[in-house]
């Protein structure tokens, strides 16, 4: 296995590829090339040449940031690629004030054993009613 840390020689279609595999819907290639360059740290793991993990994150260069899109391809989890991920991009953020992330749906676990929180006060704007279908509580 080994890392890269920038978007130069990316496979895009792959990187499309595997948010499908991971049941996050279909992304066009340049759309996903555009977001990734736009951020502040990246991490792409391969298997030779193939494409195994990645992620990302999203900051404002001293307080707040955001870690996106880990993905681990279906059969390379549980492998520890995940752990990876998240290890190497909290990394690259010390010294801010606030580090948060979404998780997919059923994906809480494996944040809290990292030792992870969850946030009392975080709140979303759902932008579609699947979104908010998984990421919002009801209303009382």
């Amino acid at each position: 296995m080994h890392s890269i840390f920038t978007t130069q020689s990316v496979d895009w279609p792959a990187v499309a590829s595997l948010f499908v595999q991971v049941g996050w819907g279909v992304r066009a290639p340049l759309e996903i090339r555009a977001a990734f360059e736009k951020s502040s740290h990246v991490i792409f793991i391969y298997d030779g040449d193939e494409l195994a993990a990645f992620g990302r994150t999203m900051d404002d260069g001293r307080y707040y940031a955001l870690l996106v899109d880990v993905v681990v391809k279906p059969q390379y989890q549980q492998r520890g690629l995940g752990r990876d991920v998240v290890d190497y991009l909290r990394t690259q953020l010390v010294g801010y004030r606030f580090i948060t992330l979404t998780a997919a749906p059923g994906k809480e676990d494996f944040y809290l054993k990292l030792g992870w929180q969850r946030q009392a006060t975080s709140l979303i704007w759902p932008v579609n009613d699947e979104q908010k279908r998984l990421h919002a509580q009801p209303s009382d």
